[in-house]
C-alpha cells in the first residue's frame, strides 16, 4: 500500500487531524450551517471533532450531505440495476459525467440504501491541491488522478493509476467510481474516452480480455433532469470556440457548489449491465488499439441506451431544430417553463447571443440523438 501513497485516500489514523483542519477553515461554518441547518455552530463542531474514521465520516457527514441535496434540490430521485449486484463482488463502476461531484456522491447514497459499501473514487489532481476540499475528499474515499503533462509522465501515472484500481478492486476488496473521461461532459454528448480503457489493461498487459473481466465493470448512466451547471457549461463552450479555455480562479470551487445547490428536478441513476468476458470476447482478435475503441463504443451503447430523457430534453431538440418531432413528450406549460429559464442567458453581455443559446439547447437536445442513433 505504502506504493500508492501519492494517490490514495487517507487511512483512518489520519481522520482526526484531517477533522481539525476542516473545522478551522474559513468556509466550516458555511458548510455546517447548510448540512445541518437545525443544529449549533458548536455542536456540528464537536461532532466532526470527535470522527476517528472514513466509515464515520461517510455515515454523520456524507450521508447528512446527500439527504439535503436529494431534499433540497431533486424532486424524485429514481434508480435501477442496482440487484444485478453480487454481495460478495466488487465493481468498478464507470459512469458518464455531468457533475463534479454528484454523480459519485449520489450514487454512494444509493448503494448505501441498497445495502452496499461505498466504493472509492476518482478525483482529478486540478481539484486535489492541499486544502478544505482535498481533505473532505480523501476523507471520503477519493483517490488523486493525475491529468496531462509530458508523454512519459502520463504514462507513468496512468500505469500507476491502473495499478492502484486493480489493487483496490482485488486486494482492498473495495469497489471503485471513475468517470467515463476526463472533465465533464460538456456538450450533452457523453463518450467513452478509449485512453481510459486503455489505462484499464495497463495493469494486466498480457491479457486483454481478462484485464478487463477480472475488474467488473458497471456502466452508469446519470441523468438530471435540469442539467448541472448548464449555464455555466454553455458559456464554456462558447468562450471555448477559438482558443483553449483557462479556468478562472476557483472556478471548478463554484461549479462543485453550483452543482450541489442548484434545482435538479428528477435524477435517474441506472446501473447498466456489467462487462463480462463473453461481451469482451467478441474483440479477442482485434488489435489493442481496436480493442479499446470497441469496449469505449459499447460502454457507450449501454449508458446512451439507458439515459433517462426528460421534457427538458425533448423541448431543447425540437427548438434547436426549429420542428415539433417530440411535442407529445411535453406539455405547453412545460415549454413555457423552460424557455423562460433560458432567458437568464440574456444576462450575459456577449457578442453572439444566438451561438450561447445553440450550446445551452445541444446540452439538453443531444441525449435525444444519442438514445436514438
Amino acid at each position: 500500500m505504502m506504493d500508492f501513497d501519492d494517490i490514495r485516500p487517507y487511512w483512518d489514523e489520519e481522520i482526526p487531524a484531517a477533522m481539525r483542519r476542516i473545522v478551522a477553515s474559513d468556509a466550516f461554518p458555511l458548510l455546517a450551517s447548510w448540512i445541518f441547518p437545525t443544529r449549533d455552530l458548536d455542536d456540528v463542531k464537536q461532532m466532526v471533532l470527535s470522527l476517528k474514521t472514513i466509515r464515520e465520516f461517510q455515515v454523520k457527514v456524507m450521508l447528512p450531505v446527500n439527504e439535503q441535496v436529494v431534499k433540497r434540490s431533486i424532486t424524485q430521485l429514481t434508480y435501477s440495476g442496482f440487484e444485478q449486484l453480487d454481495p460478495a463482488e466488487q465493481y468498478l463502476f464507470v459512469s458518464n459525467h455531468r457533475d463534479i461531484m454528484l454523480d459519485a456522491s449520489i450514487l454512494q447514497y444509493l448503494l448505501v440504501e441498497n445495502g452496499r459499501d461505498t466504493t472509492e473514487i476518482t478525483f482529478g489532481a486540478n481539484l486535489m491541491s492541499p486544502g478544505l476540499i482535498t481533505d473532505i475528499g480523501r476523507s471520503n474515499k477519493m483517490f488523486r488522478v493525475e491529468r496531462g503533462g509530458k508523454m512519459k509522465d502520463f504514462y507513468m501515472s496512468s500505469r500507476h493509476l491502473s495499478d492502484y484500481i486493480r489493487y483496490t478492486l482485488l486486494n482492498k476488496k473495495q469497489s471503485v467510481w471513475i468517470a467515463q473521461r476526463n472533465g465533464r461532459t460538456k456538450d450533452g454528448n457523453d463518450r467513452t474516452d478509449q485512453g481510459i480503457i486503455k489505462m484499464f489493461c495497463m495493469s494486466k498487459p498480457e491479457d486483454k480480455i481478462k484485464a478487463l473481466s477480472e475488474l467488473h465493470i458497471v456502466p452508469v448512466s446519470v441523468s438530471y433532469e435540469r442539467e448541472s451547471c448548464d449555464i455555466l457549461k454553455a458559456i464554456e463552450l462558447y468562450e471555448s470556440r477559438y482558443a483553449r479555455y483557462i479556468k478562472k480562479p476557483g472556478e471548478d470551487l463554484n461549479s462543485i457548489l453550483t452543482g450541489i445547490v442548484q434545482y435538479k428536478g428528477q435524477v435517474n441513476f441506472t446501473l447498466c449491465k456489467e462487462l463480462t468476458e463473453e461481451d469482451l470476447m467478441q474483440f479477442d482478435s482485434c488489435t489493442n488499439n481496436e480493442y479499446h475503441k470497441h469496449v469505449a463504443q459499447l460502454l457507450d451503447d449501454r449508458i446512451n441506451s439507458a439515459y433517462r430523457l426528460y421534457p427538458n430534453n425533448y423541448i431543447a431538440h425540437d427548438l434547436r431544430y426549429g420542428q415539433t418531432t417530440y411535442k407529445n413528450f411535453y406539455t405547453e406549460e412545460e415549454k413555457r417553463t423552460f424557455v423562460k429559464y433560458m432567458q437568464r442567458l440574456n444576462d450575459y453581455d456577449i457578442s453572439e447571443p444566438d451561438v450561447l443559446k445553440d450550446f445551452f439547447l445541444g446540452i439538453y437536445a443531444n441525449p435525444v440523438a444519442n438514445l436514438n442513433k
